[in-house]
């Protein structure tokens, strides 16, 4: 329960991360927005997000989790209704924004509250059902978020979630407690049953003694390029790209999207059990990201592939995408444990600055190759535009592969 409830405001939030790539033409026609715009609305939810990182780690090593997510499951409910509602493209750009920052308590609480309540050789897994829970809200987000956006309408879809936001807030407040000695059971984190105090705690030395570490460092450029491809091509411009290029009606786009997505989800599942049971992070590591830099090659680069092929390799990068939970254990496995919320909540906002860089640098990009084409008053773009705009996702990945090279293996905290 304690664990669960604040799985489901990750859920939510995993939603309304990649909802926009099903309602793109709804919103550039609701707002006359071009691709530029459309991608600035979209990454103003990582914007938020990602400024709310290194305050979210430090409040939940310093606070817990349970006020946090409380707090920041109100105020998602709020920003999404205020989406839901908007009159205008600034109002609902506050609201993404108010949305993006108050879920981005959820998966750096859930961490803290994993390094609380379950053994440190449990971690990987749990890190990994997180991201299962995110995926279910990000296929929720596809199909069936367009059935119910064509019988009832985006606004009214929006704000439908915006009122399950409350009621989860309502629910964590209720029952998510921040240790289980607050339940009268043994604690896994030793710094809570030592009931440690960090009287001399200040931010700029926290922050400074987590960068300190090398591999954190390192881990503040490798999940970008992991993160934004994926959500560059799925949360936003997937579904166009595959509509105008293969020809796929938008639910049908959506839907491979979504395959995509729970292939990200199985693989972030198999890859945490494997890591928790065998270790050789640095390895796995490697080799994913390697084979995510030939998926996307053949993907951004050829022509027109097979339709087959293509939706081999549209599993094999969500797959193989799984791999972003190592990123976490290696914090948790690098930081002593009083440090791991702060560390997590930097490494997370590098997994952000993907997303958050490329949905408006890839819209951008296909505004300036624009040629003019127009359907239903939404623009159309080439498929040369695409190639080139997509091409950013091998540039970060490529320094991704880099950066894993030169990171080091953890060693396993014992405790």
């Amino acid at each position: 329960m304690v664990w669960g409830l604040g799985g489901l405001l990750y859920l939510i939030g995993f939603f309304h991360r990649v909802a926009p790539a099903v309602i793109t033409r709804e919103l550039s026609l609701d707002f006359k927005l071009d691709a530029t715009a459309l991608g600035s609305l979209s990454a103003l939810y990582f914007y938020s997000y990602v400024l709310m990182q290194v305050p979210t780690g430090i409040l939940a090593d310093r606070w817990g989790a349970r006020k946090l997510l409380t707090s920041g499951a109100l105020v998602a409910a709020a920003g999404g209704l205020l989406f839901a509602l908007s009159p205008s493209l600034w109002w609902a750009g506050l609201g993404r924004f108010l949305v993006g920052g108050s879920v981005a308590v959820a998966y750096v609480c859930l961490l803290k509250v994993s390094s609380h309540w379950l053994p440190v050789n449990r971690y990987a897994l749990a890190s990994a059902i997180a991201l299962f829970l995110g995926i279910i809200g990000a296929v929720s987000a596809g199909t069936p978020m367009r059935w119910l956006v064509d019988e009832m309408g985006w606004r009214w879809v929006m704000s439908l979630i915006a009122g399950l936001t409350l009621v989860v807030a309502l629910l964590i407040g209720k029952f998510t407690r921040d240790d289980p000695a607050q339940k009268g059971y043994k604690s896994y984190s030793l710094l809570a049953a030592a009931n440690k105090e960090q009287d001399n705690f200040s931010l700029p030395s926290t922050v400074k003694k987590v960068l300190s570490y090398r591999n954190i460092r390192l881990l503040c450029l490798i999940p970008g390029g992991i993160a934004g491809a994926l959500l560059t091509f799925s949360g936003l411009w997937g579904v166009p790209f595959l509509v105008t290029n293969y020809g796929l009606s938008t639910a049908a786009a959506a839907s491979l999207c979504s395959v995509q997505l729970v292939a990200w989800a199985i693989g972030g599942l198999l890859i945490g059990w494997f890591c928790d049971r065998y270790g050789q992070l640095r390895r796995i590591y490697l080799g994913s990201c390697l084979l995510l830099l030939i998926g996307w090659s053949i993907i951004i680069i050829v022509p027109v592939l097979p339709m087959p092929l293509l939706v081999a390799l549209l599993i094999l990068t969500g797959f193989f995408s799984g791999a972003i939970i190592i990123t976490f254990v290696f914090a948790r496995n690098t930081v002593p444990s009083e440090l791991v919320g702060t560390a997590s909540g930097i490494v997370n906002m590098g997994v952000m600055t993907g997303p958050m860089l490329l949905q408006p640098a890839v819209g951008w990009m296909l505004d300036q190759r624009w040629t003019g084409a127009l359907v239903n008053g939404v623009r159309v773009f080439s498929r040369h535009a695409y190639t080139i705009s997509f091409g950013l996702f091998l540039l970060w990945l490529t320094v991704s592969v880099i950066a894993i090279w030169l990171s080091r293996e953890p060693v396993l905290d014992s405790r």
